[in-house]
């Protein structure tokens, strides 16, 4: 006869996300610090296109002109390394939470644990799929009374991250191609001005996430402690 498996207690099926909720931390500081480097970047292309409209673009030097491009596309490169680097990271932290959501209370869970993985990756679903898994996990990381009794938690900082983020992605895209199709100076002053109305909106969506990953991690850690899974 095979030997039977050992036995594993809810506690152990539990990883802890303070680690992965660090290193999201510290790159979402990096990806605000990035989306201010852009915004002074911007300034700057539209200080110079001001300057010469208001000139009749005679006083424009073009070498000065190539100076604040160069910074300009820099600032959008880092952001964009730094951004695909963040959402790595933030998509393990999540896979890690939703697992963790799966022993405290499974029955809270819309969705299959892959799907803290793939739901990100489903075009135009991804626009509320990852927010549908966030309220699950938040739910079954919330019940934190030690007599077991449910214990309800705001959803405020879900819905801040959640909304910043999809108003920032959405608002990227669209100032990102006004900014590409421009041609004429004014076109270009204008549509860098969207830009930096993104990057800005960008610093937003960064501190409402740190909001969401530090407060989740703790109520998760608050949880775990307890030891006794699922709570009635």
């Amino acid at each position: 006869m095979p030997a039977a498996p050992p036995f594993a207690s809810p506690q152990q099926l539990l990883r802890s996300p303070d680690g992965l909720a660090k290193a999201v931390v510290i790159l979402l500081v990096v990806a605000a610090a990035a989306d201010l480097l852009a915004v002074l970047a911007g300034l700057n292309v539209r200080s110079l296109l001001g300057d010469a409209l208001d000139n009749g673009l005679v006083t424009l030097d073009d070498a000065e002109a190539d100076r604040a491009d160069n910074l300009y596309v820099a600032s959008g490169v880092l952001q964009i390394l730094v951004m695909l680097a963040t959402f790595v990271v933030f998509i393990l932290w999540f896979r890690r939470v939703r697992l963790n959501a799966e022993v405290f209370d499974a029955s809270m869970q819309q969705m299959k644990p892959g799907w803290a993985v793939g739901a990100w990756f489903v075009p135009v679903a991804n626009l509320w799929l990852p927010r549908r898994i966030a309220g699950g996990i938040w739910t079954a990381s919330a019940q934190t009374h030690t007599d077991g009794s449910w214990r309800t938690v705001s959803m405020a900082p879900v819905n801040l991250w959640w909304g910043a983020w999809v108003c920032s992605s959405l608002f990227s895209r669209y100032a990102s191609q006004q900014y590409m199709k421009a041609e004429e100076a004014q076109e270009v002053m204008d549509a860098a001005g969207r830009m930096l109305a993104a990057d800005a909106f960008g610093v937003v969506a960064a501190v409402f996430a740190i909001l969401f990953v530090r407060k989740l991690t703790r109520m998760q850690g608050e949880r775990a402690a307890l030891g006794v899974y699922p709570l009635s």
